[in-house]
């Protein structure tokens, strides 16, 4: 099976952290380039985050710079997006997907990336 496993979703404070990762299953996250993307309830899918396969290029968008940071641990074949001073608008699902076609460079508009996961729920309440 080709899967990316979403995990590290939860409730948390506003101002609060949490570290969602996304797992490759099947297959070795270090030749993809992965991205990052929620979706509110109601709201379109909208990306968040990238990272490339090669050189480790990142990007994000201008409503998380300079909170979240994007990772990966090869050795445990995971992308991680470290997520601080969270705000409740960033409640949403996220999702991880992979492209292996593009790898020197990533982009957040999600439309060539060919594997997605499932998600997992963050919500930022009081």
């Amino acid at each position: 099976q080709l899967k990316l496993v979403e995990s590290g979703g939860g409730l948390v404070q506003p101002g609060g952290s949490l570290r969602p990762s996304c797992a490759g299953s099947g297959f070795t996250l270090d030749s993809y380039t992965i991205g990052w993307s929620g979706q509110a309830p109601g709201k379109e899918r909208e990306g968040v985050s990238c990272i490339s396969s090669r050189f480790g290029r990142t990007y994000y968008a201008d409503s998380v710079a300079g909170r979240f940071t994007i990772s990966r641990d090869n050795a445990k074949n995971t992308v991680y997006l470290q997520m601080n001073s969270l705000k409740p608008e960033d409640t949403a699902v996220y999702y991880c997907a992979g492209d292996q076609q593009t790898i020197y460079s990533c982009s957040i508009a999600m439309g060539s990336y060919e594997h997605w996961g499932q998600g997992t729920q963050v919500t930022v309440s009081s």
